[in-house]
Order: C-alpha cells, then structure tokens, then sequence
C-alpha cells in the first residue's frame, strides 16, 4: 500500500515522529502522519498550517510504502460517532488522542487507519514508529512540493 506525507524537505526522506500534539495523539506521543492519497495530504497540511507557514518553507512529498500483508488497526467512523457526533472539530481532540495513545501504547499494529476529519469517506494512515513491525515501512520517493498559489497563500 501506499500512503502520502507533505512535510519540510529536510524531514521528508526520514521516518521520524516529531512528538507534537495532533488531532491522535497528545503532546510526547510519536505519532507519523500520513494521508491515504496524495491530495488529501495536501488538503491536512492547508488545514493546519497557515499562508504564512506554507510560503515560509520547503515541502516535499514522501511517498511511503507497506506490504499488504501488514496489520493495519483502524478506528471506524461509526465509533467516533457514537463518541461524540462533532469528534472531527478541534475542541474534541481529547477524544481522538485518547484512542491514538492508546493505540500507540497497546501496539498492536504499526499502522492505523483513522477517518479524515477533512474529506468524507478518505483515511489517514498513522504510523507508530516503535512498533516492531516499523521497520517494514519504507519512503519509496521523494520530490518537491509547492503548494498552488491559489489554494492559501495569503500572510
């Protein structure tokens, strides 16, 4: 399978999970992110990061490969629905975290596929790079990436 990620260009051919609180996992927590095509990683990195940011930088895009064969965990909408209608807003990161980190923590898997909060019906894949299995992720590719003008480049 293969999955997408936008990241700095200086990130972009390692597999490395910055710690940084995200919508799955909390502040420490290593955590990849990436996206199930190549423009919905695109579409994640406009909702979170601003003009400014993005005209501040060089992106790359790193496509990531895991065999078929691989467990991948997923969280299914229905669940998160069920948890709060609204799981997909900011204010109910709390909700998502606590299953991110306890993935993390229950290491089941190296992957999991979790809803896109941004497009219906699309998956983010997240990696869990102290998983045993992690080491049977690999980035394939790695080119530039500039984000179209058009789409939220205003400072």
């Amino acid at each position: 399978m293969l999955v997408y990620r936008i990241t700095q260009t200086k990130f972009a051919n390692s597999l490395v999970a910055p710690g940084f609180a995200g919508r799955w996992n909390s502040e420490g927590e290593g955590m990849i992110y990436t996206g199930g095509s190549a423009s919905l990683s695109c579409l994640e990195v406009l909702a979170h990061k601003s003009g400014a940011a993005l005209n501040s930088g060089k992106f790359s895009m790193a496509v990531i490969s895991f065999d078929d064969s691989l467990l991948v965990e997923e969280i299914k909408l229905e669940k998160l629905q069920k948890l709060n209608k609204e799981w997909f807003k900011v204010l109910h990161y709390p909700i998502t975290q606590k299953l991110g980190n306890e993935w993390l923590f229950n290491q089941n898997s190296a992957v999991l596929k979790v809803p896109s909060a941004i497009v219906d019906r699309e998956y983010n894949y997240l990696l869990n790079p102290q998983h045993p299995d992690f080491s049977k992720i690999k980035v394939l590719d790695v080119k530039p990436f500039d984000f179209d003008t058009r789409l939220k480049m205003d400072v």
